[in-house]
């Protein structure tokens, strides 16, 4: 009964709060420049609805900037990692919405429609909690068929990293790093697609990310374009 007790005092309490409270002590410390935000903001001005997509491996620089786009929702297992992560999100003042589009996820979608009604802004990391990293699983398309959301990439990178021997080489921007974070063009789902057309757009939106992340990364190479961005 103690070490129950104890194990949830560490989930559900010390772990939650010196996590966050190390990463917005880290992210106090960056350089952060946003790219192409009209792809996003264009959308939520028309009265649009999001679904944020990113990769696991680099969304850390986003856990503080995305605090002032509450309300924010984002679909979270049911492990015990999960059971953390959620208390985490609580903890931002974000929803955590316990399930996954595979397991039990039926209800938990549902929620996620009715909370994108509510005007709730969806996040969801296409690749984890455990991989293959970089490749987009199917909750992200279910999510944004199901609540007819429109995929808009986030593309985070910084300029130098620790990257730790995790199954995705997890990746944090050191102390005074530059970061760039990029929203991609969005991407509309169609209601209605059969079997084929799912994975066609599964595949399509892992390209994309793909090429975006490519892409912003190469950033870092080229004076000029580091020039355009920081000044």
């Amino acid at each position: 009964m103690v070490k129950k007790k104890f194990r949830r005092f560490l989930y559900h309490y010390l772990f939650p709060y010196a996590g966050l409270f190390l990463v917005r002590l880290l992210s106090a410390t960056y350089r952060i420049r946003v790219v192409d935000p009209d792809n996003e903001q264009n959308i939520l001005k028309a009265g649009g609805r999001v679904v944020y997509a990113s990769w696991h491996q680099r969304f850390l620089p986003g856990i503080t900037f995305f605090s002032n786009r509450k309300p924010i929702a984002i679909m979270i297992s049911q492990s015990r990692d999960g059971e953390m992560a959620a208390r985490a999100v609580n903890i931002l003042g974000w929803r955590a919405v316990r399930g996954s589009s595979s397991h039990g996820g039926g209800q938990a979608l549902e929620t996620m429609k009715i909370l994108a009604r509510q005007g709730y802004k969806i996040g969801h990391i296409v690749d984890g909690p455990q991989g293959p990293f970089g490749v987009v699983k199917p909750g992200l398309i279910r999510i944004a068929q199901y609540a007819q959301l429109t995929i808009v990439p986030v593309i985070m990178s910084g300029q130098n990293l620790w990257a730790f021997n995790s199954w995705d080489r997890f990746m944090v921007p050191k102390p005074f790093s530059r970061v760039i974070i990029r929203f991609g063009s969005p991407i509309h789902v169609p209601r209605d697609m059969g079997k084929e057309g799912f994975g066609q757009m599964q595949a399509h939106v892992t390209q994309t990310l793909k090429q975006l992340y490519a892409d912003t990364d190469a950033v870092w190479q080229d004076e000029v374009r580091l020039r355009e961005i920081f000044g």
